[in-house]
């Protein structure tokens, strides 16, 4: 038995094609086939300035231009110096052992010095902490500080290299005209090379206004898609821009909506003590993501899809094979049909032998038997 099964892997198993008349297999044979031509067919070979001027009772009359509103200042917290700042967040205390000296309060405002303050003995006091002073103001913007900024313009300058075809190229229009990028401004059909965009255009492409983002800031992404052909040339190579807003869910619930950072300027007054302003920005992000691809023809990844495509062909065969073996009510009647055994047919010669021994077999019960009679006197 064992042999047997042994040489049974010698055993070549050749194809035999049955018409099985199943309409709902046929129709699943074809889209298949459908879907695997169009895989191959279709993503295989065919796919992918501004000024302003601002007046408040903090900062007086700025002019600002495009150095300055980069990161423009909206909560500003004059003079702080290193102080002892007597109440603070994490520092409640009765007693000086409460305040640990050179322990880091966790609000972040400094260290305790090991002093704790009270009113009296029966009420609870806060721990003197080393800190700058005063720390920062707890208020909010009620608008938007520059008005007029979505009439500014940023210059976004992106370049692309693809080394395998020797091949780059740039978003800003090859012209030796300097005036060009004074003048132009992106339009997607007039000016797809002017790398100059307005902001308020930029936020309305997201689909959000900018009067609106400009209180609490936001954040815009921006997204450079190059898809290059490079059979048809290098004019042919166009980047395309996509605009979306990254700060906010898809339930729009959360609580990290807008965007805003602080920053510090440290100086010294004329007797030599150190102070700082503290800044907390609000604005609008701009966050530039490139992507890009290039293709070109050559005969050998031709040659691999066309014969992986020919291999898919064949398991949409196999699979429909299945179908019809273990899953249909008449799978054996379809098995006995598709694979059928041969066994080696014997030859001329031994079947003539076999004959002559058959007849030698069978003549001696043809013999004539005479009576006795015939034979006496």
């Amino acid at each position: 038995m064992a042999g047997s099964c042994f040489l049974s892997l010698f055993d070549y198993k050749t194809e035999k094609y049955i018409v099985a008349k199943n309409k709902r297999v046929g129709i699943l044979y074809r889209l298949i086939q459908l879907s695997i031509i169009g895989y191959i067919i279709g993503w295989v070979f065919l796919s992918k300035k501004g000024v302003s001027i601002t007046n408040t009772s903090e900062s007086g009359v700025l002019v600002w231009g495009p150095e300055d509103y980069v990161i423009p200042p909206q909560v500003k917290t004059f003079r702080a110096q290193h102080q002892y700042i007597p109440k603070v967040l994490d520092g409640h205390c009765r007693d000086d052992s409460d305040c640990e000296e050179g322990k880091m309060v966790v609000a972040g405002n400094g260290k305790k010095d090991g002093r704790c303050l009270r009113k009296d003995e029966n009420s609870t006091g806060t721990c003197e902490i080393y800190a700058w002073c005063p720390t920062e103001r707890k208020s909010k913007p009620h608008g938007p500080l520059l008005t007029n900024a979505e009439n500014f313009t940023i210059y976004i300058k992106n370049f692309i290299q693809f080394p395998k075809f020797s091949f780059s190229k740039s978003n800003v229009l090859d012209t030796t005209d300097d005036s060009y990028l004074k003048n132009c401004r992106y339009d997607e059909e007039l000016h797809p090379y002017c790398p100059i965009f307005r902001l308020g255009d930029i936020t309305r492409r997201a689909s959000y206004n900018f009067q609106d983002m400009a209180t609490f800031g936001g954040s815009i992404g921006i997204v450079i898609h190059w898809d290059c052909d490079l059979d048809k040339g290098y004019s042919s190579c166009h980047p395309q821009y996509y605009f979306t807003r990254l700060d906010i869910s898809v339930s729009n619930k959360t609580i990290a909506k807008g965007f805003n950072f602080r920053h510090t300027r440290y100086y010294k007054d004329v007797a030599g003590e150190t102070y700082r302003s503290l800044f907390k920005v609000y604005g609008v992000r701009f966050n530039i993501m490139v992507h890009g691809k290039a293709g070109k023809f050559s005969i050998i990844p031709t040659a691999i899809n066309v014969a992986s495509g020919l291999a898919l062909m064949g398991a949409g065969a196999f699979f429909c094979d299945m179908v019809l073996l273990y899953l249909m009510k008449k799978g054996n009647s379809y098995r006995e049909r598709k694979f059928e055994g041969s066994a080696p047919s014997k030859t001329k010669k031994s079947t003539s032998e076999d004959n002559s021994v058959e007849d030698r077999k069978v003549a001696p019960q043809s013999r004539t038997v005479l009576p006795l009679s015939l034979f006496t006197a």
